[in-house]
């Protein structure tokens, strides 16, 4: 195929020569007085050709020359984006590799070289903060700051992440809250608002961000749960001044969470500390309905300071619901025990007796034998108590 073609061409070639050659007939005069010049016109023809292609050349390398200065900075510029895209990509390597000078250095390279400025300082920041040098950690963010509003979002986040980590909750909350069109779905942000303000132990806002973080699956529901936990028992310990702020609060508690062990706890012995038997009674029962819990169980047989009557009227309403328990719980310890005390405030000496003995064969307590041995100094059996004595004070 290949042979055919240049077969093809000679062929072609010989038919322009043979064309060209018939130029010879014909001639170009110059007339210049008093010269007179005659040129074959194939010879004018290949000479013009000659003299376009000497002239294009010229100027082809007159043109190239006097760009050689722009193509030279135009290849030091690229060269020099080159390197500073390089250090920007060594700098995040090195960060994240935990090479924190080496990391500063790479993204002042690219920093002062204009390969995205803003995201180098950041970088830098990061990296000073790691080296616990915060002054020149402050003056990267401030680079950063100068690089516009595109970083505006990830400078203030940056900030906030830093002063979290020196547990410098108010800083957080600060950077945080000059957040401008981050929006409320901004997850990144929405944590850290929750360390803040758990940090600074606003706890309204720590049930508001746990609530939301878990609905969009962005904290774990334990978490969550642990969170609001901890929330609902720091503001009851603000309420606990007095029986109204206390029932307020207790109001405003969602029920799933009321309804918790820790918290129906906190609560309890909150209303307990205000007198509010009742109040402390209900919370128990409530809990307990919702989830069993031993610790719960012994709590209720805890009774706050009351007068002697009083004291045995709520041990006996306690002793009834307890004793419903007990038929579905007959081996728990806790409330074994707690049924013990409640029939020693209602002076149901015997059953107390029976019921702290039974607590005894489930789980040795300390509490436990310590109410025998008050129980049989009572009855004047001394060396009966002596025993419980000894036995208590040989546990761990």
């Amino acid at each position: 195929m290949r042979g055919l073609f240049w077969l093809l061409a000679v062929f072609a070639a010989a038919v322009a020569l043979a064309l060209a050659g018939r130029l010879g007939e014909g001639y170009v005069l110059f007339v210049y007085p008093p010269w007179r010049v005659e040129v074959a016109m194939l010879l004018f023809v290949l000479a013009a050709l000659a003299l376009f292609g000497v002239g294009y050349v010229a100027l082809r390398l007159v043109s190239h020359t006097l760009g050689l200065p722009a193509q030279v900075r135009a290849y030091r510029e690229a060269r020099k984006r080159t390197q500073a895209q390089g250090a920007l990509a060594l700098a995040l390597q090195y960060h994240f590799e935990g090479r924190y000078a080496r990391a500063e250095k790479e993204a002042a390279l690219a920093w002062e070289a204009g390969a995205a400025p803003g995201i180098a300082a950041l970088i830098a920041a990061r990296a000073a903060h790691q080296m616990r040098e915060y002054e020149r950690s402050g003056q990267w963010l401030e680079r950063a700051e100068a690089a516009g509003e595109s970083l505006h979002t990830a400078r203030l986040l940056t900030q906030a992440e830093l002063a979290l980590e020196e547990r410098d909750f108010a800083g957080a909350r600060d950077a945080l809250r000059n957040l401008r069109g981050a929006g409320p779905r901004h997850i990144a942000a929405a944590r850290m608002q929750l360390r803040a303000e758990r940090g600074a132990q606003n706890w309204e806002e720590v049930l508001r961000l746990s609530s939301l973080l878990a609905k969009r699956g962005a904290l774990a529901p334990a978490i969550a749960e642990e969170y609001r936990v901890q929330a609902q028992i720091e503001l009851l310990a603000r309420a606990a001044g007095d029986r109204v702020s206390l029932e307020s609060r207790l109001r405003r508690v969602a029920g799933g969470d009321l309804a918790h062990p820790r918290v129906a706890a906190a609560a309890a012995r909150r209303a307990a500390a205000l007198g509010n038997a009742a109040l402390a009674r209900e919370l128990l029962e409530r809990s307990l309905a919702a989830e069993w819990s031993g610790a719960l169980a012994e709590l209720y047989g805890d009774l706050p300071k009351l007068d002697a009557q009083r004291a045995r009227d709520e041990a006996r309403i306690r002793i009834e619901r307890a004793e419903r328990w007990l038929r579905e719980q007959p081996q728990d310890a806790q409330l074994l025990a707690a049924l013990g005390r409640l029939c020693i405030a209602a002076e149901l000496w015997g059953k107390a007796q029976t019921y702290l003995e039974a607590s005894l064969s489930f789980g040795v307590t300390r509490a436990a034998l310590l109410d025998l041995a008050r129980l049989a100094e009572r009855e004047g059996q001394a060396a009966e108590a002596a025993k419980y004595f000894r036995r208590a004070g040989e546990l761990p």
